[in-house]
């Protein structure tokens, strides 16, 4: 198994979720997260007031998934995530030791 971190753009979240979700995924967290990396934030004016905002807002999702569907998450959110502009995000692939369903006390894969 793979944790699957997923970086992207706050508006790019739909079609990302719907990518996913064609794949049936079954759950995801989604959380809104702030950072940079080339992108390297950009100048505002507020009021007259130039300033630099260091930190652009992102939205950070996160799936485990089974080996075998790897490949297939990453092209599908890159596919649904791209923009071809500098920012679009990054793909993390974690590796997964076990998984326990809290409820149920299943592990593994049926946890999933």
């Amino acid at each position: 198994m793979k944790k699957i971190e997923i970086i992207i753009r706050p508006f790019k979240l739909d079609d990302v979720k719907m990518a996913l979700t064609g794949l049936d995924i079954k759950g995801m967290t989604v959380t809104e997260v702030k950072g940079f990396g080339r992108q390297r934030g950009h100048k505002e004016v507020y009021r007259g007031a130039e300033y630099q905002v260091d930190f652009m807002p992102k939205v950070k999702v996160e799936v485990v998934v089974d080996d075998p569907l790897v490949k297939q998450v990453i092209d599908a959110v890159s596919n649904a995530a791209r923009t071809g502009k500098v920012g679009d995000g990054k793909i993390f692939i974690i590796p997964v030791e076990d998984v326990v369903r809290i409820r149920t006390g299943e592990t593994g894969q049926e946890a999933i």
